[in-house]
């Protein structure tokens, strides 16, 4: 049986087109009821492969979040599909500053002890992640895998301040804040040949960053469109009208800072 539309022929949008397809959930069925795990949650194949009866590929787990495996993402095609989803942008507050003034292995071991923090928060949230650069990290949230994408995409971001220290008794080690935004995309595998990386392209991406820029250590700001597609109640947050960079009209957002984590 031929699937319509062909990956190959079509690159990734394909992937998101089988995934919505009967076909796909009764391979994903069938790849459930194979006895291996641990398995990727989206195709649902074994990590391990099929074992020694049905030996197959190795589906090792992605870089971008080891719940989903390498087929899913650095394998796919180059190609993408515009939907819906959700963007986190993540920085270090006066990173500059803040690392001419301490030991470089100081730095170094604080980043490395972010990035730990970020790759557990991020991927028990089923995020994407799409970059860790520097002092800043950027993630995906993809509603088709991901439901109530929005919703899972804040409480990560509130994790993540807390994780810090935003909240606590002991204070942040950390000057980190954080923007979040929810629009259309192209959402896919760009670049050539086997340079390629798993990414988002567009508005929100740009939006959400720009939210980042405006947060101050231990704040996150998130567009309207996140506060729109939130289910259940909203956290508490302060209404403010931003001018940001290359908007021609000021956009309104939500500042929040984490309450203490429940004890």
């Amino acid at each position: 049986m031929r699937l319509q539309p062909s990956r190959k022929r079509d690159g990734d949008d394909a992937l998101f087109v089988f995934c919505e397809q009967d076909f796909a959930r009764h391979l994903r069925r069938f790849n459930r009821a194979l006895p291996r795990a641990p398995r990727c949650k989206l195709c649902r194949c074994p990590f391990g492969g099929l074992g020694r009866i049905l030996p197959g590929p190795d589906f090792t787990p992605s870089r971008k979040n080891p719940n989903f495996c390498q087929r899913c993402f650095e394998q796919a095609p180059i190609g993408c599909r515009e939907m819906e989803v959700g963007v986190l942008f993540a920085d270090v507050r006066g990173y500059t500053t803040f690392s001419e003034s301490r030991p470089t292995a100081e730095v170094t071991e604080l980043v490395n002890r972010f990035y730990e923090l970020a790759a557990d928060v991020l991927v028990r949230h089923d995020a994407v992640i799409d970059k860790l650069i520097g002092d800043e990290v950027m993630a995906l949230f993809i509603p088709s895998w991901t439901p109530d994408a929005a919703s899972h995409m804040l409480e990560a971001a509130e994790d993540l301040l807390r994780g810090v220290g935003f909240g606590s008794d002991e204070g942040p080690w950390l000057p980190l804040g954080i923007g979040i935004d929810y629009g259309p995309a192209s959402v896919g595998n760009v670049g050539s040949g086997e340079v390629k990386d798993f990414t988002a392209i567009g508005d929100v991406v740009n939006t959400a960053a720009r939210l980042q820029g405006c947060a101050e250590a231990g704040q996150l700001v998130m567009s309207e469109r996140v506060r729109a597609n939130l289910q259940g109640p909203r956290p508490e947050a302060t209404a403010v009208e931003l001018q940001l960079k290359g908007k021609a009209e000021p956009v309104r957002a939500w500042v929040v800072s984490p309450q203490p984590a429940p004890r």
